[in-house]
C-alpha cells in the first residue's frame, strides 16, 4: 500500500493565554455624583439617573474594571504575559518577539500623562527577566484593534520563518484618561489580555487562516482624540483627556465591519456557518450586537446561532486592545458559561477603533 506524504505549510498558533483583571469595580451607580457637561462646556440638562439609564440601555454596560493605584500599563501587561507563558509552558528566553498593543503608555495614578521611554514592550521584557538580546521587543499604537494586528504581525513573522514563538500582549489603562466630566467615560475601563503565537506544521490549515485590515483615514481620523475636559472649569489647561464622535463611530462600525470579516471570510474561503464563534471588541454591547446581525444578513441569514459571540462589556467594561485576547483567555479556561472551544472549531476575530482602524481574522483551533 502506498503513503503519499502530504506537503505541510507552517502556521501560526494560538498555544497560551493569559489575563489581568483589575480588581477595583465601579458601578454605573458610582457615576450619581459626578458632573457631566456638554463638548460645549454647557452642564446636560438632565439628571445623572437618567444619562446613567440611557448609557446602560445603550451601552448594556452595568460596571467595569479599574486598576488599582499602584499599576500602570506595562506592569498589568507583564502579569498578562506571564500567565500566557505558563498557559504555553515555554522557556521565555525562546520568545523571538515581544509585542505590546496599547494606546496611552504608562500614566501614573493622578496624572494623565503618558510615559512610553523606554517602551512598554521593553519595559514588559525586562519585567519578565528575558535575558536573550534577540528577542526583540517593540510597541504598537493602533487603537483598540491594536492586539489583533500585532497579531497579524507576529502570523507575518513566523509564515516568513523569522521567528518561531512571539509574545503578543494588549494592555490599556483607559480609566486615567477619561474625563469625569464627560458621559463617554463611563464605557472606559482598564486591563490587559496575552497570547503566546507558536509556529506549526501542518498538511492541513490550522490555527491563523487569513486576516483582513482597512484604515479609513480620510474621514476618520478626527473621530477619536484628546482634549480639553467638558468641564471648563476642571484639571489643567493643558491636560487632555480621551474623547470621541460616538455617534459617527458607531455609524462607520456597522457600516464596515461586517463587510471586512465577509472579506476575510472569503479571503479565506470559509462560509459564516462554519464559523463556530464571532469575538468582537468589546466596545458597545447594543454595537457589537447590530454588527453581529449585519454580517448574518449579508450572507442571507435572518438569525444569529445562538452562543455565537460571548460578551463580557457589560461587566468589566471597554478595555480597549485587552477586550479580544481577554475574552480569548476567558473562553479557552472555561470562565464563560455555556460557551466552549473544540478542536476544529472556526472562530472569528473582529476589532473596530482609533476612530478609524477596523480588522479582522479567521482561525481554526
Amino acid at each position: 500500500m502506498n503513503h503519499r506524504n502530504m506537503e505541510k505549510s507552517t502556521y501560526s498558533i494560538i498555544t497560551g493565554t493569559g489575563n489581568y483583571t483589575p480588581t477595583q469595580s465601579v458601578k454605573n451607580e458610582d457615576f450619581l455624583k459626578n458632573n457631566f457637561f456638554e463638548a460645549s462646556g454647557e452642564p446636560i440638562d438632565k439628571d445623572n439617573e437618567s444619562i446613567i439609564q440611557k448609557f446602560s440601555e445603550i451601552t448594556t454596560i452595568t460596571e467595569r474594571l479599574h486598576v488599582t493605584d499602584d499599576l500602570v500599563t506595562s506592569d498589568i501587561a507583564a502579569i498578562a504575559a506571564q500567565r500566557a507563558i505558563e498557559s504555553a509552558g515555554i522557556d521565555k528566553e525562546e520568545l523571538d518577539y515581544i509585542i505590546v498593543a496599547h494606546n496611552f503608555g504608562d500614566i501614573k495614578a493622578g496624572s494623565n500623562r503618558t510615559d512610553i521611554v523606554p517602551s512598554l514592550a521593553a519595559r514588559v521584557k525586562f519585567k519578565l527577566a528575558v535575558e536573550n538580546p534577540y528577542c526583540v521587543a517593540y510597541d504598537l499604537p493602533f487603537g483598540c484593534p491594536g492586539w489583533l494586528q500585532a497579531l497579524i504581525q507576529a502570523d507575518y513573522y513566523i509564515k516568513s520563518g523569522d521567528a518561531k514563538k512571539i509574545l503578543v500582549i494588549g494592555a490599556d489603562v483607559l480609566s486615567r484618561v477619561s474625563d469625569p466630566h464627560d458621559r463617554d467615560s463611563m464605557i472606559y475601563a482598564d486591563g490587559a489580555g496575552a497570547t503566546v503565537v507558536e509556529a506549526k506544521d501542518s498538511s492541513e490549515p490550522i490555527g491563523v487562516l487569513a486576516h483582513k485590515t482597512r484604515s479609513d483615514t480620510l474621514e476618520y481620523s478626527k473621530m477619536l482624540y484628546m482634549g480639553k475636559s467638558n468641564n471648563p472649569d476642571f484639571a489643567k489647561p493643558d491636560d487632555l483627556f480621551l474623547k470621541m464622535n460616538g455617534r459617527r463611530l458607531y455609524q462607520y462600525a456597522l457600516e464596515n465591519v461586517p463587510q471586512a470579516i465577509q472579506a476575510c471570510l472569503q479571503k479565506a474561503d470559509i462560509d459564516l456557518k462554519d464559523v463556530k464563534k464571532v469575538l468582537i471588541h468589546q466596545a458597545n454591547g447594543k454595537m457589537d450586537e447590530a454588527i453581529l446581525k449585519r454580517l448574518y444578513r449579508l450572507y442571507k441569514m435572518r438569525e444569529v446561532p445562538e452562543l455565537t459571540m460571548p460578551m463580557i462589556i457589560s461587566w468589566m467594561g471597554n478595555s480597549s486592545v485587552a477586550t479580544i485576547p481577554t475574552l480569548l483567555d476567558m473562553l479557552r479556561k472555561g470562565e464563560l458559561e455555556s460557551h466552549n472551544l473544540s478542536t476544529g472549531d472556526i472562530i472569528v476575530f473582529a476589532s473596530v477603533g482609533a476612530g478609524m482602524n477596523i480588522n479582522a481574522m479567521a482561525y481554526k483551533i
